[in-house]
Order: C-alpha cells, then structure tokens, then sequence
C-alpha cells in the first residue's frame, strides 16, 4: 500500500544518529517545540542531553543496550519496524501491536566519516571501524517507506522539515525527494568503500565492477558541446586530486561545457612546466595553438600569441605562476574567453575587472601531471576506461638514431616540442624553437598533414609578425607517433627543422633514420608515443 499523492504525515517520533552534528542540536530543539519525542543513539544523544533536551536511547526501545563498541545498536526489530511498517496496512498495524514497536515519523542520519579517514591517511583499522552499518541500515528502511517516513541525510534539508511539520506534517513530495536524496548518498557511500577496497587496499587496477560516485558540482551547465545538448559537471567523491573543476571563478558568468574542456587541457599543459621558468598555453578547441617559455610571464605570453594570432582570438589561456600586472594587460588586449592562473595579483585582478565577459579562475596549486588515475570515456554502450596519459621522458630513454647527435639546444627544443605533442590532438607534430613553439599541426588523419599544417601555420605567423622567416628554420619536431614514412619527416626538412624527436618502431624506421642522415638532421627516439584522441 502507498499514500495518496497529497498525504502528509503529522511527527510524533523522531530517530536522530549523526556523525556530523551540524544544526543537530537547532533541529532537534525545533521537533521537541513541536511536541516530537527523541530518540537518539551514543554522541548524538549526549550532545542533545548536554543543549537541555529530554532523549529517549535507543536501548530503551529495544531493551538492549549498545554493544561491541557500539557496532551493535539500532540493528533490532523494534527499530526497522518502527521504520519499515506500512501505517494504512492492518497487517502491520497489527504485528506493531503485538511486538510494542512505535513508529517512527522522522529518520536524522549521516554516516560515519569513512571518506574523511581514508583521505587523512588513516591506519586500514581505522578505517574498517568508519565502515557505517546501522546508518545506511536505517536510511534504506526509512528511505523504502517514504510512504511514511521522512528521511533526512543533509543539513541543508532541516529547515524544509521543520516548515512543513509546523504546517501540519511532512508531504509525500518532501518525502520522495529525501527518499531519492538517501539512496543516492548510500550508493554513494558504498562506492567509496568499495573503491577503497578496490584501488587502495587490493591493489587493483581495473576491477570486476568499476565503483564511481560524483556529486553534481552546482546547478547545471547552460548546454553542452551545442546548444540542443544538455550539460552538468560532477565532482568526485572521497579523496582526488584538484584541477580546473575546483578552480574558483573570479570573474565572469559561469564557465560553459566547452569553456570546463578547454581550460582543463590548457592546465594540462601548463602543468607540465610547473617546476620550471614562466610558461603560457594558449588553447583553442582544446588543442595548443601557442606554447611558450620565458624570462618573463609577458615574455612567455608575448611569444605564445605570435606562433598563431587569429586562434588566439576567443581562446584559453593558462599560465604556471601568479598572473602580473602586465600580462593581464596583453592578454585582455584581445578577445579571451578564459584565463587559468593558480592565483593573479590584484592589480592584474582590476585588470581583467574591466572585461565583464572575461572569465577569471584560480587553481592554487597547479595539479601533478605525473599522478595516476583513470580516464573514463563513454562509447555505445559502455565505457572505455585506462590509465591517465602521465609517461615522463627521462635522459636514458632518449635514444640517438642519426650519425649525428643533436646539440644542447637542439635537445632543449626537442624535449619542449614532446611535451606540447603530448597535449595535441593526433596526429600531433610540433615545431619548436627557444621554448616556444613554432608550428603546430593537430588531428589529421596522415602525419603528413600535419606537418604541412604546422609549417604553414609557421609562414602565416612570420607573415603577420613581419619576421624575416619563420620561426621553424632551426627548429626542433616532435611527433607524437613514430613516422610511417620518410615524407612526413622531409616536409619537416622542407620547413627548417634540424632535429626530430619521435617514438620509433616503425618497420620503415631505417627508411626515416637514412632519410634523416641525408638532410643531416639530429633525430632521438623515445620509446614511448602520446596519441591523444
């Protein structure tokens, strides 16, 4: 049986067994005004007896007392009939009658910190013992015969309770919207503990069932990647590393789906140079149309913008240090969408003040681009999940192919253009000179392709920058797959590199190494690939 559509449910007795007592003792002194009895277990007993307030233990309804350090306490019959009877059935009614079990009206229960005590690092005892049992046991009784009972699992739905109960008693409506709200933080929970279990106490990497639990970081986003596409951003729960969703926004209207996804793989990138000299990362459509180095945050940024103007316009920009003055300046010189900074100086806030439409958001500290994790992407009917792309270059994989070995500097450009390769859309080939790139090609379907887009792009912008040749003459490429053939290296030659890193294993590999001896190119092997799909 099921109330009607407008029943309500006047309180007479109300169950209360929190870990988080926020507003506890204010809700409670509110049901007791109201004439409600309290019932309540071990702290949250004591702090209500504590603010003045008559509590009935949950040992008196039962007749047992808590037990086994409090693991056994409200797991009794009293307690979820109370909880789980249907009131309108007589079947019911009557098995209440003959056992003595009261109903219970109000449920107040938040469960034990287990997602606290793993993220501070706790000792695997400690944390099985914040593996709740009677909360969620509770919370899915009085959740199941929302029919009957409210149940309340936030703070922030107290008030709401209280008003309707001053008017007379929960809605049905109230009630299946914390009934929803219950489950969901139960599934929640559950998750948590089972990713516990999965990732961090067995050590699995992809286990049988994938446990995952976000929670919908505010209201919803205006669309997604198109207008007629619905949108929302959810954040993890339980311990994770913090990036462009935590990011706060210091200016401007909230941050649209495409606008999350190309700040995300503008701070990406950015985060790759975080332990080193200023760098700035311009993206258009998620992908890098400028990467720079320099002595200084404008300098960095200066550089940047010139390896490709028109993309610049209406793009992302990131920076690795706190934004200046007079960068904010350059930057707001041209149409931005938005800036990523881990923290901007006031003078360069007031900057940007006078752009409404400029968004503005700091991340703190710039995430570890070498943490683990996993990427999740949704295909029909499934998900492709793997390991987060965080494979560094070190000396000893760098392997030389070419009777000639590259110089220092050409070395330096080699190492920078990988690193920016890694954050372009395959088939990805870079061009870099002096800690900036020079060219870049993105996303086409032959290598090809993209070195004739990135040496091109590289005219188009010693064009505009009225230099007397493009900055790929002398300059180093990288491509983020090895080359099936030689022509898509010589058209790299064609452009004015003199150093070409790669992956390698290819089987036309010695067909490309003979074509880098005859230029006389410098060319090193990595060993490892970056395909970014």
């Amino acid at each position: 049986m099921t109330a009607s559509s407008d029943s309500v449910v006047p309180a007479t007795r109300a169950l209360l067994s929190v870990s988080d007592k926020t507003g506890i003792v204010d809700l409670a002194t509110a049901l007791s005004r109201h004439g409600v009895e309290l019932v309540s277990t071990g702290g949250t007993a004591r702090a209500l007896r504590e603010a003045g307030l008559a509590v009935k233990d949950v040992s008196d309804l039962t007749g047992f007392p808590e037990m086994m350090d409090g693991r056994v306490k409200t797991l009794h019959p009293v307690v979820h009939g109370g909880l789980l009877a249907v009131r309108d059935d007589p079947a019911h009614v009557a098995s209440m009658q003959e056992h003595g079990i009261g109903a219970i009206d109000i449920v107040v229960v938040n469960l034990y910190p287990f997602e606290a005590t793993v993220a501070k690092g706790a000792a695997r005892d400690e944390v099985i013992e914040n593996i709740d049992i009677g909360g969620p046991s509770m919370v899915r009784s009085a959740a199941k015969n929302h029919a009957h009972v409210a149940i309340l699992t936030d703070p922030a739905d107290y008030q709401i309770v209280l008003d309707e109960i001053a008017a007379g008693g929960t809605t049905l409506a109230t009630r299946r919207r914390l009934a929803a709200k219950a489950f969901a933080a139960t599934a929640a929970y559950d998750s948590a503990i089972a990713q516990w279990f999965a990732f961090a106490d067995q050590g699995e990497t992809f286990p049988a069932t994938l446990p995952l639990a976000f929670a919908r970081g505010g209201e919803p986003l205006r669309y997604g990647e198109n207008p007629h596409q619905s949108a929302s951003l959810y954040l993890p729960r339980g311990p994770h590393a913090n990036g462009i969703a935590q990011a706060a926004l210091i200016q401007g209207k909230a941050p649209s789906y495409n606008n999350l996804n190309d700040a995300d793989a503008a701070l990406e990138l950015v985060a790759e140079f975080r332990d080193g000299p200023p760098a700035v990362v311009i993206v258009k459509h998620a992908n890098p149309c400028g990467v720079a180095t320099g002595k200084t945050q404008l300098e960095a940024y200066k550089a940047a913008f010139a390896c490709d103007t028109v993309s610049a316009f209406g793009g992302i920009v990131a920076v690795n240090r706190p934004l200046d003055e007079e960068t904010a300046e350059a930057i707001a010189a041209i149409f931005t969408e938005v800036v990523v900074a881990p923290d901007a100086d006031d003078p360069a806030k007031a900057v940007f003040a006078r752009k409404k439409n400029l968004r503005l958001m700091l991340t703190g500290a710039l995430p570890d681009p070498a943490r683990p994790g996993l990427m999740v992407k949704s295909i029909a009917g499934g998900l492709l999940v793997q390991g987060r792309d965080n494979g560094r270059l070190s000396e000893d994989m760098l392997k030389v192919v070419t009777r000639r070995a590259p110089t220092p500097q050409e070395l330096a450009d080699c190492r920078f253009a990988w690193t920016v390769a890694k954050h372009v859309k395959s088939n990805a080939i870079v061009y870099a000179r002096d800690g900036s790139t020079a060219g870049i090609g993105a996303g086409q379907m032959n290598r090809l392709e993209s070195a004739r887009i990135a040496a091109w792009k590289a005219k188009d912008a010693a064009e505009k920058a009225g230099w007397d040749r493009p900055r790929t003459i002398g300059c180093a490429v990288a491509s983020d797959a090895f080359f099936p053939f030689a022509d898509g290296l010589l058209a790299a030659v064609e452009a004015g590199a003199t150093a070409v890193i790669q992956p390698g294993g290819s089987i036309r590999d010695d067909e490309v190494i003979a074509a880098a001896d005859e230029a006389g190119l410098a060319m090193v092997f990595t060993g490892m690939r970056h395909f970014r799909h």
